[in-house]
């Protein structure tokens, strides 16, 4: 076992030791949490991130920082010890959504990744064993498929009146640090570790050359704004559930949540009406903002549907779920498909794509690159009922592609028999159903 295995097992070992007593006593309280910043614990996070990844604003990379790297972490250590650890502003850059919005994402300085790995790694093993399983995002061994499925098995098996299609107003920048502190301090007494969190969050952000700091919001590209933004969701929204809204309602009620996309699945429309109304309520409190255009109640009644009365469909995690017929016809499922918007947004990515890198590449290696991206969203949308609108994506970024290369030169490349020879001697990738949302 070399130095570096050596480190890891040390560190994931004393960390279990925290997950064990967090498991064993939801109530517990840990009063000593710093001790596990220390040498061999940070070095193992100095060789777990990505050296890869964009510079902070001091624009020092990974192989930089490892060249004095016991040196540096002693330095780190000693800095932290005496409270003259300060995280510095993270770098803000716009990257552009699929809907033509932009996505804020901030860059730390690659010392301050180190310790909000730790802080990372310390947090999840503290609230892990609490968190719900109707929880899925940002947590190891989750995934947005299961949460898909576990919502799609539950409409199979259960009849649902409504469901509350629930959309939060820019979650991640609204998460009030008072709030989120006080709500660390419930179960974490450990003074200097909550103050660098408050640290973290307060270290402000560095855009066009003006720094802006604000009393809300984690930057999304940090590596502790997962598990923070969870823990938040945790009190502010999954807890309260559990503990005051699946207890008072007449029928079954039960949430599906990755991150901050959610829905809520609901016994009778008295509850889902009743709980709307609580959720907005709740959601003040914690300083958080429902969407009032996109959250919605969608009837989603299978007895309805054969007694003739339409009903809605509703949106997670990019697939749009409705009720259709089954095979023969003789049985009402839930299904699902890619949503419009998603599939719009995604073949726009696509013609953006072949557009900037039409020039950059030979025309095989242009059609390799390309393939890997339709691989990538055949594996993710590559569900049960989903195959024919992967088809059409397919077909749709085909001739996307087909367009831009016949834009390279003022002649066409190709005509579009030609492409299909060049398609039968270098296929796409095969369509096929990657998770099945019906298996055990």
């Amino acid at each position: 076992m070399n130095n570096k295995t050596k480190l890891e097992t040390r560190t994931a070992t004393k960390l279990r030791r925290v997950a064990e007593l967090s498991g064993k006593n939801p109530k517990m309280e840990f009063r000593c949490l710093m001790p596990h910043f220390n040498k061999e614990s940070l070095i193992g996070c100095f060789n777990e991130l990505n050296g890869k990844k964009a510079v902070g604003i001091d624009r020092q990379t990974k192989e930089e920082y490892g060249r004095n790297l016991e040196e540096n972490i002693v330095n780190l250590i000693g800095r932290m010890k005496t409270m003259s650890y300060r995280p510095a502003p993270v770098r803000e850059v716009l990257i552009p959504k699929d809907n033509g919005k932009i996505r804020p994402l901030g860059i730390s300085n690659f010392e301050d990744k180190i310790i909000q790995l730790m802080f990372s790694k310390i947090l999840e093993v503290v609230y892990e064993p609490i968190f719900y399983d109707f929880s899925y995002g940002f947590r190891r061994g989750r995934s947005c498929h299961q949460a898909i499925k576990a919502c799609q098995n539950y409409l199979f098996s259960n009849r649902p009146a409504m469901v509350i299609d629930v959309d939060l107003e820019n979650f991640f920048g609204s998460i009030d640090h008072r709030k989120l502190l006080a709500l660390l301090r419930m179960k974490i007494k450990d003074k200097v570790f909550v103050r660098y969190i408050a640290r973290m969050l307060k270290s402000g952000i560095l855009s066009n050359g003006e720094l802006r700091k604000t009393d809300e919001g984690t930057p999304q590209g940090s590596v502790v704004s997962p598990i923070l933004a969870n823990i938040f969701a945790h009190y502010a929204l999954d807890k309260w559930f559990v503990e005051m809204v699946a207890t008072n309602c007449e029928g079954k009620v039960v949430i599906f949540r990755y991150a901050d996309d959610l829905v809520t699945v609901c016994g009778t429309e008295t509850d889902a009406q009743r709980i709307l109304q609580s959720l907005k309520a709740r959601m003040h409190r914690f300083s958080l903002k429902l969407n009032q255009e996109k959250t919605k109640l969608v009837p989603f009644d299978k007895n309805k549907l054969v007694n003739g009365e339409k009903q809605g469909t509703f949106d997670f995690l990019g697939f749009t779920f409705y009720l259709g017929n089954s095979k023969n016809g003789k049985a009402i499922l839930p299904k699902l498909k890619t949503s419009s918007k998603r599939f719009r947004s995604k073949l726009k990515v696509v013609s953006v794509w072949c557009r900037a890198n039409r020039h950059k590449m030979k025309m095989r290696d242009l059609w390799n690159a390309f393939s890997v991206k339709l691989a990538g969203h055949i594996r993710y949308y590559g569900v049960s009922h989903n195959s024919r609108y992967v088809l059409r994506f397919m077909a749709e970024s085909k001739r996307i592609f087909f367009k831009w290369i016949n834009r390279r030169g003022q002649r066409k490349s190709m005509n579009w028999k030609g492409f299909g020879k060049f398609l039968e001697e270098f296929p796409p990738p095969k369509v096929k159903v990657y998770h099945n949302m019906f298996a055990i």
